[in-house]
């Protein structure tokens, strides 16, 4: 993998590469595509080999996208895909030409290219294998890799692209099977914050989370690495470091974590508006009933988060409440209609207007009352709990969407988050 190695397949002890990622802000025009280059050429001078995963400019994703949505009211996913690669083949082609014009050698790869192997389904498919020889051949011949993040080709050979955030996803991807030391995602922030730093301005970075409480950040709001990006990194043991490409100073660290270091309490308050809320009203409380319900939603794709049943009634029956992506919503209640009347329910409702304020922090495993300070800090504020999950290191609350943001900066102030040296 290192140069002067004797085959690419073993790393050479002198030499370690990293993966570095930049997003769609980071290569938003030639001037920042030239900062970029000057960043990875300063990197190979001190001594690291250097994969890259590039996401497409700015928001040309989303040009590309409505774009399509004029053309055709119902694009066909496969068309859709094939559309959408093209962002990051600017990217990875303009990269690679103010690389070698500062007289550093590089080379561009496809995803496909890559050997970014996926399943079949267009616009959320997920990597089956990673086939790396020619990234493997470039780095030993002493090029940089500039590889297109978000893409792959399928195991049925079409192009296929990997979802909101695929990129993180490619760069975890290709670190984990290239053995790198280290995964770097560039991004438009400095970090991971302890809340949004927009609602809360007192908010400030975490130097170091673990895979565990990345992922519930990330699961329940934080949008700084995609989901799968860090269950990718803790399957595989892939340390992430998340800093800003404007400032290059040292960001957050994402991995294991040291069980000789007393966790904080609370690292986070994380939001998310982007859920709507269903119920099944009256449903008769027999065996069986909830796994007709959610099988239908499976089998339709739907994701189901948040889950509650309340207790049955004198007259055995019960409400089943469920969140799922506003995005979903519409299939979801078709595939709900249906389903109403198979078990017979009394009735069907929904409410596109909640939001979900999460506590996330390892040293809740070992520090009880935390729900119930939470708990009584939203009562402070008057915000109404419609519904209540938790992990060993989270605590969700469904609130009013309106509620939402005087939800987090209660939070944040109550546990002292603003404070290194505070409960948290």
């Amino acid at each position: 993998m290192g140069r002067g190695c004797a085959t690419p397949l073993v790393p050479c002890a002198s030499v370690s590469l990293l993966v570095q990622k930049f997003g769609g802000t980071s290569v938003v025009d030639a001037d920042r595509i030239k900062a970029v280059a000057d960043h990875i050429v300063r990197t190979r001078r001190e001594g690291d080999d250097v994969v890259v995963v590039v996401s497409a400019m700015g928001r040309t994703t989303d040009e590309l996208e409505r774009l399509a949505h004029e053309v055709s009211p119902a694009p066909a996913p496969r068309e859709m895909d094939m559309l959408l690669t093209a962002g990051e083949r600017i990217s990875i082609s303009l990269l690679c030409m103010a690389l070698i014009d500062r007289s550093q050698r590089a080379v561009s790869f496809t995803g496909s290219q890559a050997g970014i192997v996926t399943d079949t389904s267009h616009g959320k498919a997920k990597i089956v294998e990673v086939r790396a020889d020619r990234i493997r051949d470039a780095v030993a011949a002493g090029d940089v890799a500039v590889v297109a993040g978000f893409q792959g080709v399928s195991t049925a050979r079409d192009v296929t692209t990997l979802g909101r955030g695929g990129s993180d996803t490619t760069a975890v991807a290709l670190a984990a099977v290239l053995g790198a030391r280290a995964c770097e995602i560039y991004t438009d922030v400095a970090g991971v914050y302890t809340a949004d730093p927009r609602i809360v301005p007192e908010a400030r970075i975490l130097p170091r989370l673990s895979y565990e409480e990345m992922l519930d950040m990330s699961a329940t709001g934080g949008r700084v690495l995609a989901l799968r990006s860090v269950e990718f990194a803790r399957n595989h043991g892939v340390p992430v470091h998340v800093r800003s490409s404007f400032t290059w100073q040292p960001g957050t660290w994402v991995e294991e974590e040291d069980p000789s270091m007393e966790q904080a309490i609370i690292s986070g308050v994380t939001h998310d508006s982007s859920e709507a809320k269903i119920t099944i009203q009256q449903v008769p409380d027999r065996p069986g009933v909830a796994a007709t319900i959610f099988r239908a939603l499976a089998d339709e794709l739907v994701n189901v988060d948040m889950i509650v049943q309340n207790v049955s009634n004198v007259s055995q029956h019960t409400d089943v409440s469920f969140t799922v992506p506003k995005e979903d919503l519409p299939r979801a209640l078709r595939v709900m209609e249906k389903v109403q009347a198979e078990i017979a329910a009394a009735g069907l409702s929904h409410d596109p207007a909640i939001g979900r304020v999460s506590l996330v922090g390892a040293g809740m495993k070992s520090h009880p009352g935390v729900a119930a300070q939470m708990f009584e800090v939203l009562a402070s504020e008057g915000i109404n709990i419609e519904m209540i999950s938790t992990s060993a290191i989270r605590i969700s609350c469904v609130v009013s969407e309106t509620d939402v943001e005087k939800a987090v900066r209660a939070l944040h102030r109550a546990f002292q988050l603003e404070d290194v040296g505070g409960e948290a």
